[in-house]
């Protein structure tokens, strides 16, 4: 990030309020012609400021006679001890070499709401994040992995889906990341985290990562740090990442702003089929998939795929390449889970080649970014001295 400012005269004094600024940190860059005046040499560090002169910078005819300062990061890693260090190069190490164990800390780190920790995390993410932009550029920019979001009422058979189609994948020489969000409770805070234990074969595939996530009171169905798990399994070599969101009301779909397809799962003979699910989750959905398609409940299962793909007509499309599709699966005998895939295949290459794939990316990152930004402000109002003495009074009144 750089920010270029026009300070007044004298300089001194401009430079020493820079000392007292969150700008400590970071490094200047003087004009050529700028005298600052005795005993601040650019040439050198400026330590009894705190500041680093980087190098001298000329500017265009219109600022011949402005000085101009630009900031740049600092390193990440500086001011790390070399415990710490060591820590996050052993865990970048064994994250990009594959190892699950790795990868598991990994986010164990980011979900950690301990200060320290989350800077630790931020560092570890900003290594990862590199990698990543020199993996896609020599895929050709292409994305590495096929991120897949998937949702649905409870009962609907998520985790089954999962286990069939998971095995399929891999069988097929896919590596494959399963990020579980499960709902934490309001009274205790705990959670079951019973996803994986629904996944016995799949759990126990090698090429098959399964991570159950407590929502921690987030709301849409997604934890705080879904996106960087995300990040941090592309990393660890897995191309295709399946997010399983809690079971689903009218508002769990923030998992759409995280994926590049959003599946939703719903069972036959649920009742209130159209009214119950809500318009706002399916106009989000790029497929509706009829789950336990087999036995008595195929004939419903054909009934509710007639009125989905009847309401889905009235619907604004999402996609100028792609109109979402209904089908109907069975996890127990396997039936329509192949042509899902083909048609999931589909949707990547039609999105992809049309531009419309990196442009949902683009568009998730800005969402992404305003979601920090709003958690971390509300995180340091709460936590302001004078802010936390008042609450107890406020909430008191």
């Amino acid at each position: 990030m750089n920010i270029c400012v026009l300070p007044p005269r004298p300089y001194q004094h401009f430079l020493r309020g820079l000392s007292r600024t969150p700008f400590q940190r970071c490094r200047f860059i003087f004009h050529a012609s700028t005298h600052l005046g005795s005993g601040i040499p650019c040439a050198q560090p400026l330590n009894s400021l705190r500041l680093h002169c980087a190098k001298w910078m000329l500017l265009s005819k219109g600022f011949q006679r402005k000085l101009s300062v630009q900031t740049t990061l600092k390193d990440p890693t500086e001011g790390l001890s070399d415990k710490e260090q060591r820590l996050v190069d052993k865990l970048y190490t064994g994250l990009i070499q594959g190892q699950r164990a790795c990868l598991a800390e990994s986010i164990t780190l980011i979900e950690s709401t301990h200060s320290r920790k989350k800077e630790l995390a931020q560092v570890l993410l900003q290594k990862v994040l590199i990698y990543h932009r020199e993996q896609e550029q020599l895929n050709k920019g292409k994305p590495l992995a096929f991120r897949v979001g998937l949702s649905g009422p409870p009962g609907a058979g998520k985790s089954t889906f999962i286990e069939y189609f998971g095995k399929m994948l891999t069988e097929r020489g896919h590596k494959l990341s399963v990020l579980a969000v499960d709902p934490s409770s309001c009274t205790s805070g705990g959670s079951l985290l019973g996803d994986k234990t629904r996944m016995t074969e799949l759990s126990r595939d090698m090429n098959a990562y399964i991570r159950p996530s407590p929502t921690r009171g987030t709301l849409g169905g997604v934890t705080r740090t879904t996106n960087e798990a995300i990040l941090l399994c592309e990393g660890g070599g897995y191309d295709i990442i399946l997010v399983e969101t809690v079971g689903v009301g009218q508002s769990e779909f923030a998992v759409a702003d995280m994926v590049d397809m959003f599946v939703l799962l719903l069972p036959p003979a649920g009742g209130d089929e159209l009214q119950g699910i809500k318009r706002g989750i399916i106009e989000m959905a790029d497929m509706v998939a009829i789950t336990k398609s087999d036995g008595d409940l195929i004939a419903p299962a054909r009934r509710i795929q007639a009125e989905y793909v009847s309401a889905l007509k009235l619907l604004r499309r999402r996609s100028a390449v792609w109109r979402p599709k209904v089908v109907r699966i069975s996890a127990r005998s396997g039936e329509g889970i192949t042509e899902m895939w083909d048609k999931m295949k589909e949707f990547w290459d039609l999105t992809l080649a049309s531009g419309e794939l990196i442009a949902r990316r683009q568009k998730q990152q800005k969402v992404w970014m305003w979601n920090l930004i709003q958690e971390n402000v509300l995180e340091h109002f709460r936590s302001h001295p004078t802010v936390r003495e008042q609450i107890p009074v406020l909430e008191q009144k």
